[in-house]
């Protein structure tokens, strides 16, 4: 085999989504803390995200980490979260492959029946607890960074919709929210398309009309990321959600390519912004479990710990919990000649 590059992977869902983890294969990425080393990859790297995540390699649907060194000295590992058009600064299944890959495959050591330990994300310190059980990651709890709504109930104009109610929020990366009723859209994986136009629209309305900073880091905007959500169907479960991951750039002038693919999971960060907004309307309280189902009928157990302030916002302090699940290793390889250095993307599947 003739190849320019070797990477090595453990390929892992949370609750449904794939999360590949790169645990070999990359250069050093300066910096001085996990940030700036996402932000370096994002400059000098952004190659490897392409091949990983694009086909023949990866898929629409698909995530992709990087494990590196840790820049502060509480964290244990430090890792980096690909998605297609984005470096999202946290997210709730990633943390949940990273932390089941770190443990299974012995990188940092499993102690049974619980093992604790301390994650460097782009967005800050994590701090994990994994259930074990006979070598198996039964279950990841991690202390998510403080979540706060932006927007409430704002108003926005949407393009095909009419007039649309939203919310805007922060749990790791900046969502708008919005209640699927009010568009008469269900939420089950056999209105996927459907679901995704609508989201991709609400996501581009809304940083249009209603663009957000993160008050501790400007470097952070958004909304990036929809999410749609319902009253719970299942039995045991407190709400319903469809979070949808944008797969292309969009085009001022051909919004009917807007493209997505929903997130196979309930979302982590999304069900910490859900919890924020809930909070600042008084519908759910400290200490409170909130059970969030994703479009497959998984679920992510999310609960307040304690309420702060970040910046000028009212913010709460969530956990949220999970499991991982790993079903592959790889060595993905790279041919000089290759004429798909970067991966492609075809419109039967990308849009």
């Amino acid at each position: 085999m003739r190849a320019s590059r070797i990477i090595t992977a453990v390929e892992a869902h949370a609750e449904g989504e794939p999360g590949r983890v790169i645990t070999a294969g990359l250069p050093h990425m300066p910096g001085n803390s996990v940030f700036e080393k996402m932000q370096w990859m994002q400059k000098n790297a952004d190659d490897v995200r392409l091949l990983m995540l694009r086909e023949p390699r990866g898929n629409p649907a698909l995530c992709c980490n990087v494990i590196v060194p840790p820049c502060d000295p509480a964290a244990d590992a430090g890792f980096i979260i690909m998605e297609q058009t984005e470096y999202p600064p946290m997210s709730g299944s990633n943390t949940i492959c990273v932390v089941t890959t770190l443990l299974e495959t012995g990188i940092l050591p499993m102690v049974e029946p619980i093992t604790e330990l301390t994650l460097e994300a782009p967005a800050g310190l994590i701090k994990v607890r994994a259930d074990c059980k006979d070598g198996k990651v039964t279950r990841v709890t991690f202390r998510n960074v403080p979540a706060f709504a932006v927007h409430l109930d704002a108003e926005i104009d949407l393009p095909g919709f009419g007039k649309a109610v939203v919310n805007v929020a922060w749990g790791g990366m900046f969502f708008v929210l919005a209640e699927a009723a009010q568009f008469g859209l269900e939420l089950t994986p056999e209105n996927g398309a459907a679901i995704v136009k609508l989201s991709e629209a609400l996501r581009v309305a809304t940083a249009e009309q209603l663009p957000v900073v993160h008050p501790e880091n400007p470097a952070i905007t958004g909304p990036t990321i929809s999410q749609l959500f319902a009253p719970p169907k299942a039995p045991g479960t407190d709400g319903l959600g469809a979070i949808t991951l944008s797969t292309g750039d969009f085009d001022p002038n051909r919004p009917e390519n807007l493209t997505g693919i929903l997130d196979r999971s309930p979302c982590g960060t999304g069900t910490c912004a859900k919890m924020a907004v809930l909070h600042a309307k008084g519908l759910l309280e400290v200490g409170q479990d909130y059970v969030n189902a994703g479009p497959m009928g998984t679920t992510f157990t999310g609960r307040i710990e304690d309420t702060t302030n970040v910046g000028p916002y009212d913010a709460i302090i969530p956990t949220l919990s999970g499991q991982g699940w790993i079903y592959g290793t790889a060595n993905w390889s790279l041919d000089p000649s290759d004429p798909f250095q970067q991966g492609y993307t075809i419109g039967d599947i990308w849009g």
